[in-house]
């Protein structure tokens, strides 16, 4: 049986790589599950009372841009979405890079086979940055997310920190996200699992 479930993504997020790093493996490796990558803004949520939102804020523009890509990818390439997506996590996070400028951007979409002129067109249009926005704050909205990674599966959200990485290894993958959405959906009772200390 196909197992559905959503996950949260802002690039920044180094916990969101690990996740997304462990989803994509295990996808790209024939995991048969329905995923819906629901993007969501940490700058948004650190927005103080009184500010304007980071959607009608322009010098915050530059910190959006990545994310709209990933949109678009996803919604107009999406055969090329788990690459460029993974692409897009090891930029910020492997490479250092600095994903808010273009050129940036644009050299990953390269290197993961899509046309970074017809992404950077589709993101001027306008679209990008709404469904952004509308996505963010329906997650809001419906399920209390504050942060990334969040895993949805049947009504129940919860905000997860993986510390290990795929490393190329797809059964490691598969069964670390099949555990995580096996404790979001089927036993809402653990409400918080948190490790005093973290292994070095």
């Amino acid at each position: 049986m196909t197992l559905s479930f959503s996950v949260s993504w802002d690039y920044r997020c180094p916990f969101a790589r690990n996740a997304h790093e462990h989803v994509v493996t295990a996808l790209q490796a024939g995991a048969d599950w329905d995923v819906t990558f629901v993007p969501f803004s940490l700058n948004q949520v650190h927005v103080h009372e009184g500010e304007p939102d980071v959607w009608d804020d322009a010098t915050k523009a530059p910190g959006l841009l990545a994310m709209q890509v990933g949109i678009v990818v996803r919604d107009r390439f999406t055969e090329r979405f788990l690459d460029t997506h993974a692409a897009l996590f090891a930029a910020r996070h492997d490479e250092g890079k600095d994903i808010r400028e273009r050129d940036v951007l644009a050299d990953v979409l390269t290197a993961t086979g899509v046309d970074a002129a017809v992404v950077f067109a589709e993101i001027d249009d306008g679209w990008p940055l709404e469904a952004f926005r509308k996505e963010h704050e329906t997650a809001v909205n419906e399920t209390s997310m504050w942060g990334v990674p969040t895993f949805v599966k049947d009504g129940q959200a919860v905000f997860v920190r993986l510390m290990s990485r795929r490393a190329g290894d797809a059964e490691l993958a598969r069964t670390t996200i099949e555990r995580v959405v096996d404790l979001v959906g089927g036993w809402p009772d653990l409400n918080e699992f948190k490790h005093t200390s973290i292994p070095r």
